[in-house]
């Protein structure tokens, strides 16, 4: 596993803390991060050296 992979079990099962809906990796400006796939939510999570930080208050918001 490479700093900013997450180990392919535990993608599968995570979700974002505001909606419960899946996740979709992406790239943002400060590197990895997960994004929530609902449209109406859009939420942002960093991946900092392959541990996603699923924090609703540090997550980015869509612009």
């Amino acid at each position: 596993m490479t700093d900013s992979t997450i180990e392919p079990w535990l993608r599968e099962i995570l979700r974002c803390p505001a909606c419960r809906t899946s996740l979709r990796d992406d790239t943002g400006g400060d590197g990895p991060e997960l994004v929530c796939t609902d449209p109406d939510c859009g939420l942002a999570y960093r991946v900092d050296r392959g541990i996603p930080v699923l924090l609703v208050d540090e997550a980015r918001k869509p612009a």
